[in-house]
């Protein structure tokens, strides 16, 4: 997903100051106060402009400027510091920043250096929430809406992507809460060591390594909203902890000797049969319980097939004005084979597939083929059979090389990757690109 920027500064005032000034231009913002955050939000998204402190702690702003550049080189990295140079400018405008602004600065400022990154008659388009048409899905937006009125714990349900986080970013967005921080934790993807003091925090001391304090997630979404995405993945004695605190409204951090209360909207995320797992003796009953206030579940694509033509043009209008492709229209066989497929992975899958088919597309028109599925399968056209991933990777790379005539260049650009890995690959793989060309 593209959004518009993303601010990264492990000073929450600060932080909460800057997303702030650039709200009021109407610009979509995000906020995470460490790196590594930064890094985990651009698995999922792309922004189109970093605005990052230089001074922080594990990793810096300069080594997050080199390794946003890697990941997306179109992204505009903004550095600000109490401590610059001009050599300290230059050095960093070298490496990639696209500016440099020292702190003490004022709200007109930072608006005045980040629009020079949007065009001039930029006007903020959002990526929908969750686009649709069916009834089964207004019903879901219905009761959204009506959770966003209170401060009652949600539980989101469904497969894999059918939306959950967007889900919970949404009511969010539509609560009193809006402009206070909002923050997202993936339960399975910190190890089980780390996460207690991820949500809860420390104090310095608590532990080998613990060399200052650092406020839990619960402190940092602080009259706003946590989201724990895969909570059934939670250890049973982060359940009780966490338990504790849904039911005083306060926080113990590791190696605390006091409680430190805590205003959050909770919002929980599984794809997983919660009733199941405390018939098991891995979920507490009274968590559940605690967590359900308000269910949503969203239904899988395949049960709302109302929305997969809604969708797919949706994506399409999207990816076409990205590419350059204004003229791209999807053919009347491609969209019946769209409505025919399964969808096992969901509107996630059809986003990918979409994004792909407008790469891959020649001409005016989205054809079957561009989709890479069988129309008898519901498979991905790779094969008959399953393949390793390796093979699928080699296969996309081979039918990029033979879509742009061996122009490694341009194939590394379909790809998403740089023409360095791009050559590492192809070598690896033993692509013999005169080969390719000759039809062999």
């Amino acid at each position: 997903m593209i959004k518009d920027i993303l601010i990264v500064d492990d000073e929450i005032s600060m932080a909460k100051a800057m997303a702030e000034a650039l709200k009021r231009l109407d610009y979509e913002i995000d906020v995470v106060h460490s790196a590594g955050e930064a890094l985990e939000l651009f698995d999922k998204n792309i922004y189109k402009v970093v605005v990052s402190d230089v001074r922080m702690e594990k990793m810096s702003g300069k080594e997050l400027l080199k390794k946003i550049k890697k990941l997306s080189p179109k992204t505009a990295v903004i550095l600000v510091t109490a401590y610059g140079t001009v050599k300290d400018a230059v050095e960093v405008m070298k490496e990639g920043a696209s500016d440099y602004i020292l702190k003490p600065f004022s709200a007109e400022k930072l608006q005045q250096t980040v629009k020079r990154y949007f065009p001039a008659d930029f006007s903020p388009v959002r990526i929908k929430e969750l686009a649709y048409k069916s009834k089964s899905m207004e019903k879901v937006m219905n009761l959204a809406e009506k959770a966003a009125t209170t401060s009652a714990p949600v539980l989101i349900r469904g497969e894999s992507g059918t939306g959950k986080e967007m889900l919970a970013r949404y009511i969010h967005n539509k609560s009193s809460r809006k402009d206070n921080p909002y923050i997202a934790v993936n339960c399975a993807a910190i190890p089980e060591n780390l996460l207690e003091s991820e949500l809860f925090g420390y104090e310095k001391g608590a532990f080998t390594g613990a060399v200052s304090s650092k406020p839990g997630k619960f402190e940092l979404a602080d009259e706003g909203t946590l989201v724990l995405d895969e909570i059934s993945e939670l250890h049973p004695s982060l359940q009780s902890k966490l338990l504790r605190v849904l039911q005083e409204g306060e926080v113990d951090r590791l190696g605390g000797i006091k409680t430190i209360p805590v205003d959050v909207r909770l919002i929980s995320i599984t794809n997983k049969e919660i009733e199941t797992l405390i018939d098991e003796g891995k979920f507490r009953e009274d968590l559940f319980f605690r967590i359900n206030v308000i269910p949503i579940e969203i239904p899988p694509l395949r049960e709302r097939p109302e929305d997969i033509e809604y969708l797919a043009n949706y994506f399409l209008n999207l990816y076409k004005e990205e590419s350059g492709k204004t003229d791209l229209k999807m053919g009347a066989k491609t969209m019946s084979l769209l409505k025919e497929y399964n969808w096992p992975g969901n509107v996630r899958e059809l986003q990918n597939i979409i994004q792909r088919a407008v790469i891959f597309a020649e001409g005016k028109e989205i054809k079957p083929e561009d989709l890479f599925i069988t129309e008898k399968r519901n498979k991905i056209k790779l094969s008959d059979e399953l393949v390793r991933l390796d093979e699928m990777e080699r296969r996309m790379i081979i039918m990029a090389l033979k879509r742009t005539l061996g122009n490694r260049k341009k194939a590394a650009e379909i790809l998403g990757i740089s023409e360095r890995t791009l050559r590492n690959k192809v070598k690896e793989y033993g692509v013999d690109i005169e080969k390719i060309l000759r039809g062999g």
